[in-house]
């Protein structure tokens, strides 16, 4: 117990519970962004979309963080870490109480423009919490540190699909297609945010320095006035990110479409039971003559998921990547966080290609799989992108925050592939995200090895 608490020791002073408070907004914004993969399933329901057109849901919400990234780490710069977190509150609380006008208008863009005033605020939190948790510490366990905070996250993404399909998708055969419910879940997220304003405004959030790497090395001189863009390994790790986001909410986006599709194998009854289920009806002609022309409608149990079954599974996904979030920050406290990264992207890139493949249930066993694995992603390549980066690393965090347009991006990309092809086809997108990811880890030792002149202490 000591030396966990060790983790959260800087000058003397132990900030666990300061750590404690600020992880909250970690579940915050995981739940948050858990609910936007249930509405692209739903819209395209509701409002009889394409597959592409629904990608505009994580369109409208990463594109805030794209607009909002660079004023969030001015506005850190500008009132601390503690104003900003309140200013990202507030944003968040707008754009939550705003679902119910636009409930009423019913219009597609009415339901973008909420979720792009929410993911304001979201970049906000995450420009500042993110990195505020590998200060809270020594700089050694700083990737460990924000790994734990993001189990928060992952747990706030397992119960906001939970609740989002609970109150918009049918658990028949039938679909859903009415958006008179949607505003409730943003209530409840808007009446969490109102007591979360209360407790920050109260408590006392230390405005922590990061440490400068230039500090830790008297050779290093040279290499701490170098432009932020020209270190390598903060510049590559933007495009990591960038990748990383467009993978998770490309496999998470279209993870219900990929469980609920015709191609998919039937359940086994036993597994039926767990999740709500449909009935495929299959024609049979009758005979010929004057019959010819009737069908005998025959039901037969296919077993296949329904779009509120696919939101269990796809909360089922989030488990494991709840799961690989606690062993992550585990392994994290005793292996290299680039080792790490590594190999847990070799690992999703090979998953990857068996969700490609038409392998049946072991193509949907590598999609559970995957979220396991990306589970440590985006906090490690955060970590290591602002290492060393002294007083500007709230600068450099707000551009990492910025690549998360990636999920903004690419995920319309995908949708477009599955429309054209299959959405089997369509997760060649994540499957070259995720490579580059492992590229980067793996060459994160040579980057760090190329600035300092010296093998990288972890």
């Amino acid at each position: 117990m000591k030396s966990f608490l060790e983790m959260f020791r800087v000058n003397g002073r132990n900030y666990a519970l300061t750590f404690a408070l600020v992880s909250t907004l970690f579940f915050l914004w995981g739940f948050c962004n858990g609910m936007i993969d249930v509405l692209n399933k739903h819209f395209q329901n509701s409002l009889h979309i394409s597959k592409a057109a629904s990608g505009f849901v994580q369109f409208a919400n990463f594109i805030g963080y794209f607009v909002m990234a660079i004023p969030s780490g001015l506005l850190a710069q500008r009132f601390g870490y503690k104003g900003g977190i309140l200013i990202g509150l507030v944003l968040i609380a707008t754009g939550a109480f705003f679902f119910i006008p636009a409930t009423w208008i019913g219009t597609y863009a009415a339901f973008l423009t909420c979720l792009f005033i929410l993911a304001t605020g979201l970049t906000v939190l995450e420009t500042i919490a993110n990195p505020y948790t590998t200060m809270l510490g020594p700089p050694i366990s700083g990737a460990a540190r924000i790994n734990l905070a993001q189990t928060c996250n992952a747990l706030g993404t397992f119960f906001g699909p939970l609740v989002a399909g609970t109150f918009v998708l049918s658990s028949t055969g039938e679909a859903n297609t009415s958006n008179s419910t949607l505003f409730i879940p943003y209530l409840f997220i808007a009446a969490l945010v109102v007591v979360l304003i209360v407790l920050f405004w109260k408590a006392e959030i230390p405005d922590l320095q990061g440490e400068d790497d230039s500090n830790l090395d008297a050779g290093a001189v040279a290499k701490s006035s170098k432009p932020l863009l020209s270190r390598w390994h903060f510049t590559l790790a933007v495009g990591a990110q960038f990748f990383y986001v467009a993978a998770q909410i490309g496999v998470w986006g279209f993870f219900i479409n990929y469980v609920t599709s015709p191609d998919m194998p039937n359940l086994p009854e036993w597994l039926a039971k767990f999740l709500p289920t449909g009935w495929t009806y299959f024609g049979f002609p009758k005979g010929g003559g004057a019959d010819s022309q009737h069908h005998l409608a025959i039901v037969l149990p296919a077993w296949h998921i329904t779009d509120l079954g696919g939101s269990k599974a796809f909360a089922g996904g989030i488990l494991c990547f709840l799961a690989g979030r606690f062993i992550g920050s585990m392994i994290l406290r005793v292996c290299s966080a680039h080792l790490t990264l590594a190999v847990f992207g070799l690992i999703n890139t090979i998953m990857m290609v068996l969700v490609v493949l038409p392998l049946g249930w072991i193509s949907v066993a590598a999609l559970f799989l995957s979220c396991f694995f990306m589970s440590i992603m985006y906090p490690t390549i955060f970590a290591l992108g602002i290492r060393g980066l002294g007083a500007r690393t709230k600068f450099a965090s707000s551009l990492i925050v910025m690549a998360i347009v990636g999920g903004a991006i690419m995920p319309y990309l995908m949708g477009k592939i599955a429309d054209l092809y299959s959405m089997r086809i369509g997760f060649t997108m994540p499957l070259f995200c995720f490579a580059y990811v492992m590229v980067y880890a793996a060459i994160w030792p040579a980057l760090e090895r190329l600035e300092t002149g010296h093998d990288v202490v972890d």
